[in-house]
């Protein structure tokens, strides 16, 4: 069995000896708490002297932890600074400080802060905390509990069972999510990912929709047959929909899910090869958001949809030179069969208007190494049509820790970067040193219409989608975070963008000149 992640909203007693913990915050927040608030998780191990002087010995640069008690008992600090692209939690160091002093045994994690960043700095542990492990060993297995004192305005209120309820909603989601990524695909081949997504749909009460194998191509679904037919397990589309009473609007998610990308006949070399089960990404992160949103209560209509199969190379591969037709209509020459990611969103997002009468329009995937080098590690890129819904996401990404940054959106001056002579596109750029990442994103967006009126949104999550050898479940925080205000959740209310999606959606309605191609 894996690490079992509790969250507690207050502390509860516990001895050191038998029960290690580290407690860890900002240095202001470690230094307004007294012996007393915390003398529960350290007595009778620590007395108040050692506790003061270690607080005081604390010189984060840009972190620091100091021994409180052997190895059983530490304090951490986190960052004093974080820059306006970073997020405020300062989550990332949070992670790699409760990494480094995890015992692999039943201990408690103590996290003091302030109300808003209670949920990103929960976030921080569960991505953490694998649950996939393919060692003879298995995977470890005892609790982790993490409970919170909280400072500043609202330290008086303890977090609630509604707010730890969306805490561990939301771990779930994340380490489901990393889960999927890590597995490789013998253990994880679109079947297997079939299974998973029917597992969310029977806990969430929802009967999945799918269309699999040659039912793709007889019902038009061009890019993900094609890209999928040459492996052993059959390419899937497969949706999810929470169709709750009252509801009047429609959000879409549209997740990549290539389980193994050996980049088909343009196939990668060895180095760039590895990895590639991590390309299933976007859909793993869409499922775990997805599992979050409607346990939490999310209150319109919401649709997951993932675009499922494995670029495999065989006598049914796709070929360069070969002609599709999305179902959008539209048709493509294929000029890269390693660009296939963007083949199979095109045809979810086709589907999210035309068979879901989508609203909002959400894709998400590891689409291209162009990514990494332009937002780097840690943000995604993202590309939008709407100016509110890119704020929204960057202020969302920070408030959950899944961090973004804008790209162009100007299809009018990149997506003559597709133009062939026999089809309605090429699937690759002619100039790569073009706003790549702007491009791909264009390419899915012209299967969903650029006279689409609602708000598309792309997210680019190929570097962030893993830290090391681990993925990280990137994108379920942002995802619930970002459409926080349409749950019932209060914490997810408390740390979404300030203005509602739904309301922005209304005023758009009513102004679609706020729909300028504004870069």
């Amino acid at each position: 069995m894996p690490v079992k992640l509790v969250f507690g909203g207050k502390l509860t007693l516990s001895d050191p000896k038998d029960f290690p913990v580290v407690i860890v915050g900002q240095l202001p927040h470690l230094t307004s708490i007294s012996f007393d608030d915390v003398k529960i998780k350290l007595s009778p191990r620590v007395d108040k002297e050692t506790f003061d002087q270690a607080v005081g010995n604390l010189r984060p640069s840009p972190t620091d932890t100091c021994p409180l008690w052997l190895r059983n008992a530490t304090i951490a600090a986190l960052p004093l600074k974080s820059s306006r692209h970073n997020t405020p939690s300062r989550a990332h160091s949070l992670s790699k400080l409760v990494k480094s002093c995890l015992t692999d045994q039943e201990e408690y994690v103590v996290i003091v802060c302030e109300r808003k960043d209670a949920y990103a700095l929960g976030c921080a542990v569960a991505r953490i905390l694998p649950l996939y492990s393919g060692k003879s060993g298995g995977a470890s297995n005892y609790t982790l509990t993490v409970e919170f004192l909280l400072v500043g305005a609202d330290k008086e209120i303890p977090l609630s069972k509604d707010d730890l309820h969306c805490m561990s909603a939301s771990a779930h989601g994340i380490r489901l999510a990393a889960e999927i990524v890590d597995k490789p695909c013998s253990h994880m081949n679109t079947d297997d990912f079939v299974k998973e997504a029917e597992v969310v749909g029977r806990e969430l009460q929802i009967t999945p929709f799918i269309v699999r194998g040659e039912e793709l191509k007889e019902k038009g679904f061009g890019g993900i047959y094609n890209v999928g037919r040459a492996a052993e397990h059959p390419p899937a589309l497969i949706v999810l929909s929470h169709r709750p009473q009252g509801a009047t609007k429609n959000i879409a998610w549209v997740g990549k899910g290539i389980v193994f990308d050996t980049g088909g006949l343009c196939i990668k070399a060895r180095q760039g090869m590895c990895g590639m089960k991590r390309d299933c990404g976007g859909a793993a992160g869409i499922l775990g958001a997805f599992y979050a949103a409607v346990k939490l209560g999310f209150t319109e209509n919401l649709h997951a949809v993932f675009c499922v199969a494995e670029n495999a190379v065989g006598p049914l591969a796709t070929r360069t030179d070969d002609v599709y037709t999305h179902y959008s209509g539209r048709t493509v020459e294929v000029n890269n069969t390693d660009a296939e990611g963007r083949l199979v969103l095109a045809d979810g997002v086709a589907y999210a208007r035309k068979d879901l009468k989508a609203d909002v329009v959400v894709d998400m995937a590891t689409l291209t190494g162009a990514q990494g080098i332009a937002t780097g590690k840690y943000h995604g890129s993202i590309v939008t049509n709407d100016e509110n819904m890119e704020l929204w996401c960057v202020k969302a990404g920070q408030n959950s820790a899944d961090l973004v940054h804008p790209m162009p959106y100007s299809p009018e001056l990149h997506f003559r970067e597709f133009n062939s002579a026999i089809a309605d596109a090429k699937n690759s750029v002619a100039d790569r040193s073009n706003a790549q990442v702007s491009c791909a994103g264009l390419y899915i967006a012209s299967n969903l219409g650029f006279d689409y009126p609602g708000v598309w949104l792309h997210i680019d999550m190929a570097a962030p989608v893993y830290n090391g050898e681990r993925a990280t479940g990137y994108g379920v925080a942002l995802l619930a975070t970002l459409f926080g205000q349409m749950s019932h959740n209060s914490l997810l209310k408390y740390v979404a963008p300030p203005v509602s999606i739904q309301e922005a959606m209304e005023v758009e309605n009513e102004d679609s000149s706020k729909k300028i191609r504004r870069h």
